[in-house]
């Protein structure tokens, strides 16, 4: 078994022996035992998660610094970043316009039922919501300073500076040949790191899974199957509709595509963070043929614009809350709704929860109760594990499909 093989055997070992070691602490334990197991195995978790964490940044700046310098001229930036919004602002639309006509047809809100509320964990995302406002929007995307960016991990601003940083190089030209150097010099370095890192991943998915099975049991999926099961159609058009404009592009690159990212695939869908494997698709993208210059450059953009299953479940769970509620919303307050969130979800980080801060902010807005995301709460980590992994697979189309149009895709190594 080869080890990419064998970490990907590990994974799926980790995610069965999460998912029956909850089970057993939830039907065997006391309540304050079960919060006690479940607050401490999710530590296994954030040990993975941090891992991870600490190389996004650096990792993020050295290779789009490189990238950019490696295209050349402000035209050619332009030109990729044009073509990559392109596909970035068509795929967003799409997906939240597929989430508010599923939410009308099949009204999941109706299946909600209201007893099950995690109040608890709605209390504390509706105090994050400020957070995401529109009124945050211009300083939660230009940094004021590249440090405290890189010390919160946000990932856009650290677009912002690289991409500024990245374009002063490649206009001075020979001069700055040292540091573009050095520092494609780190970011091998640093995917080094990403295979050490990767190791811990099965780990991170027992804790994940063992958490969230101890607290609710196996009898969530019977209280929440039907929400469940329209999300899951939903998630199943939206791979369709990707797939289907990817196969357009790409033809029959597509199956070895999906192959290349099985294992970031599985890690995303377990993890329920995207995030986590941005290091690791780094890798497989390269692999795959695309360019490093494109995938340094368009990746990171893809990270805070490019989240196609979370801005699909945006509409669908702000909608279907307002079903539960018996509130009625036109098409044109749909409408202003989906533009709404189109602006407030740019630059969310690829992780747990990120997108459950903006339907709470959003249903504030549009006088939806906020505390009805206490509704959702309970089904939502496995709904993340869905709507994660279809980020994944968005952004290694949108990728791939820019390198095509830039001529720069190779075949497989």
């Amino acid at each position: 078994m080869s080890k990419g093989n064998r970490l990907t055997f590990f994974i799926l070992l980790a995610m069965v022996l999460g998912i029956v070691t909850g089970y057993l602490v939830h039907r065997q334990s006391s309540p304050g035992s079960i919060a006690t197991f479940s607050t401490n195995i999710k530590l296994l978790t954030t040990i993975f998660l941090r891992l991870v964490q600490m190389i996004i940044a650096p990792l993020v700046f050295c290779t789009l610094v490189v990238g950019i310098a490696k295209l050349g001229d402000l035209k050619t930036v332009g030109r990729v970043g044009g073509k990559a919004l392109l596909w970035f602002v068509t795929a967003s639309l799409a997906s939240l316009l597929l989430g508010m006509v599923l939410v009308n047809f099949f009204k999941p809100g109706m299946a909600i039922d209201l007893s099950n509320a995690d109040t608890a964990g709605a209390k504390d995302l509706i105090g994050k919501t400020q957070e995401f406002s529109l009124a945050k929007f211009v300083e939660h995307v230009f940094p004021k300073s590249i440090f405290e960016a890189m010390v919160n991990n946000e990932i856009l601003q650290i677009v912002i500076f690289s991409i500024f940083f990245g374009v002063a190089c490649s206009a001075i030209g020979d001069y700055a040949k040292p540091v573009v150097k050095a520092l494609d010099a780190a970011s091998h370095v640093i995917l080094k790191m990403v295979g050490y890192v990767m190791n811990f991943a099965p780990i991170g998915v027992f804790g994940a899974l063992a958490a969230v099975v101890a607290v609710y049991g196996l009898k969530i999926f019977r209280f929440y199957g039907q929400y469940m099961g329209f999300f899951l159609i939903g998630i199943a058009l939206l791979w369709a509709v990707l797939l289907g404009v990817g196969f357009l592009i790409l033809r029959n690159r597509v199956p070895v595509l999906l192959r290349r990212i099985a294992q970031p695939l599985l890690i995303a869908f377990s993890t329920t963070s995207s995030e986590a494997v941005f290091p690791k698709l780094t890798e497989e993208l390269e692999r795959f043929g695309c360019k490093d210059k494109i995938v340094s450059f368009i990746l990171p953009l893809g990270y805070s614009f490019n989240l196609d299953g979370s801005m699909m479940y945006m509409t669908f769970a702000s909608l279907a809350i307002a079903q539960a509620y018996g509130i009625h919303m036109d098409i044109a307050t749909q409408l202003t709704m989906l533009l709404v969130l189109m602006l407030t979800s740019k630059g969310i980080a690829g992780v747990p929860r990120a997108s459950l801060v903006v339907v709470t902010a959003t249903c504030a807005m549009f006088k939806i109760p906020p505390e009805g995301i206490a509704l959702i709460l309970p089904i939502d980590h496995f709904c993340d594990m869905f709507r994660t992994a279809t980020n994944v697979v968005g952004n290694a189309l949108a990728t791939s499909v820019v390198s095509k149009w830039e001529g720069e895709l190779e075949h497989s190594n």
